[in-house]
């Protein structure tokens, strides 16, 4: 599935799943845009990590829900490289309460980083991949989003959105040959997991049916399919890495 002459953006590439999909698909041979917003030292340690494998590379700092930010961003690679082939809409964070005492900024941050960033980013990128009638743009959403969480419904709401911007973005982009899809992941294998305690961490493997968490490079190999010339025929979907935690369409 190589991606030779490819650029590919990662919003949120400097960590946990970002991290890992910008590792394989700088291995597949694309050219790896690392967005970070406030983390730099991680993001200089990924570049140095697709650099040591033989990869190509550079960083690219901004907060995806600030849209003269991701604006200039976007213009700066488009100078440097040619525009964004390959956008990984990744970028995401959790502001957890029971929604009886959530409070509006909570709901705000995570809607506009987790959902709102997705469609600042997708709008700047896709223009150039009209233009080359050639793009994909890749979603992470959540298992959440289609389960639903007690104390995520800001987290839940956002992810399942994304599913829906996802499927009509594909409609508008489809005859310009520029694919649209998600990636689903289930509990996975990161820092945050690994703080929870014992007991969480058991109630979270009984309700999975494969018995373990994900790694981030499960959930890589599924964006590397999606960004590859083989998933051509592929738009609008959901790929689904979960361990058979949901089963559903």
């Amino acid at each position: 599935m190589s991606l030779d002459g490819k650029i590919a953006l990662v919003t949120g590439g400097s960590r946990g799943i970002g991290r890992a999909v910008c590792l394989h698909l700088a291995a597949q041979g694309a050219t790896i845009g690392i967005n970070y917003v406030s983390n730099a030292t991680a993001a200089e340690e990924v570049l140095g990590d697709i650099t040591a494998q033989g990869g190509k590379g550079f960083i690219s700092g901004f907060d995806v829900a600030d849209s003269k930010a991701v604006g200039k961003a976007i213009k700066e690679i488009t100078a440097e490289h040619g525009g964004v082939d390959i956008l990984v809409n990744n970028a995401g964070i959790t502001r957890d309460g029971l929604m009886a005492r959530m409070k509006d900024d909570d709901w705000d941050a995570v809607l506009n980083t987790n959902l709102k960033g997705a469609f600042i980013c997708s709008k700047a990128a896709m223009r150039g991949m009209m233009k080359k009638r050639w793009g994909r743009i890749i979603n992470i959403t959540s298992v959440i989003g289609f389960l639903g969480n007690a104390g995520q419904v800001n987290y839940a709401s956002a992810k399942a959105g994304l599913v829906g911007l996802t499927k009509s973005v594909a409609r508008e982009l489809a005859g310009r040959q520029v694919t649209v899809n998600c990636v689903a992941p289930g509990y996975i294998a990161t820092d945050m997991t690994a703080d929870l305690p014992e007991d969480i961490q058991e109630k979270i493997m009984s309700a999975i049916p494969l018995g373990t968490l994900g790694t981030p490079e499960d959930v890589a190999g599924a964006v590397v399919y999606l960004a590859s010339e083989e998933s051509g025929y592929m738009t609008g979907q959901t790929l689904h890495v979960n361990g058979g935690m949901y089963m559903g369409n």
